[in-house]
């Protein structure tokens, strides 16, 4: 199908049930030209630019490279600000037209040359890295795969020795984040107390059906998770299981915005790149929101409480949201 015809079917909704709310469903022949992300959504000019440019890179996907590290986490974290800092490294390279590819979790039926059609040829970016006098470096950024139930063991079983970039913040704060971000979006039309008041039973068994069937896409296990995805510790421990604790680098993310040029230089030194120069530290996608009830903040408070405790004995230092 051709990107107008893409365009043209995107407009007209599809029958049957399972649209998300706010969203238009595509035509079943368009939706299945789609990331499995971006089915049952009406797609951007963006998305449709990048998918049929990707699309014709698929011939030379054998000559183009593969991640070296990937940022998976979490979610309002920081996470965007990290990769176009680190994209400006000259060794380093990211995914074509956006950071966030969603292959381990949503898109894993389109395969490996789909995947490596995002990253650019290994001959081109190795005469772009010359001068910084290392070989390049590919990455990108998806901060659902730390939290997705099938993601980390895909990473682990198709890019052995990668390197995995973990951003943490305040859970509280990341929650409050993250509903701002999805109702921008059209992902959510509750006001927050109230997702926060949906969250279990619109989770209830998302999980287990999304572990039991690796095709199933859980529109509100991807972004409904408000409590759920602040839940660090036993996020962190599941990667560790998979890639070590050697191969795991955790920023908290007030450091990172508060102390830039530190937190880069030890991204560097775990990526094993050297510094040629400070790039031009910018915090993005901060969203200005209302402040949170105070009822609202310390429910969520005790809420994290152990799940706190728990992430500072893995870390072995407080996190900053606890620092007196």
């Amino acid at each position: 199908m051709s990107t107008g015809d893409q365009t043209r079917a995107a407009t007209r909704p599809a029958d049957g049930a399972g649209t998300a709310p706010g969203r238009t469903a595509l035509r079943p022949q368009a939706r299945r030209t789609l990331p499995g992300y971006l089915r049952d959504t009406k797609p951007s000019v963006k998305q449709l630019a990048r998918l049929t440019l990707v699309t014709a890179r698929l011939p030379t996907s054998p000559a183009r490279m593969l991640p070296g590290f990937l940022i998976v986490g979490a979610q309002r974290c920081g996470t965007t600000s990290m990769a176009r800092t680190l994209g400006e490294h000259p060794a380093v390279f990211g995914a074509v037209l956006q950071e966030e590819v969603h292959y381990f979790d949503n898109a894993y039926r389109r395969g490996r040359a789909w995947y490596r059609s995002h990253f650019p040829l290994t001959a081109t970016a190795r005469r772009a890295a010359r001068a910084a006098g290392v070989p390049p470096m590919a990455f990108e950024s998806s901060p659902y795969y730390m939290f997705h139930p099938w993601a980390p063991e895909r990473i682990a079983r198709d890019l052995p020795g990668v390197r995995l970039i973990v951003l943490l913040r305040d859970p509280v704060e990341r929650a409050y984040s993250a509903h701002a971000h999805e109702t921008a979006h059209g992902f959510e039309t509750e006001p927050f107390e109230r997702a926060l008041e949906l969250e279990t039973a619109r989770l209830e068994g998302q999980e287990e059906r999304i572990a039991a069937d690796s095709s199933y896409f859980s529109y509100s296990h991807q972004h409904h998770a408000y409590r759920a995805r602040g839940r660090y510790a036993e996020q962190l421990e599941r990667l560790e299981r998979l890639f070590g604790r050697e191969r795991l680098h955790v920023i908290d993310s007030r450091d990172f915005f508060t102390e830039p040029r530190l937190a880069y230089d030890r991204v560097l030194e775990f990526l094993g790149l050297p510094n040629r120069g400070y790039p031009d530290f910018k915090q993005r996608n901060a969203r200005p929101r209302a402040p949170m009830p105070a009822s609202v903040r310390a429910a969520l408070e005790e809420h994290y409480r152990p799940h706190d405790e728990r992430l500072a004995a893995w870390l072995g230092y407080e996190p900053s949201w606890r620092r007196t």
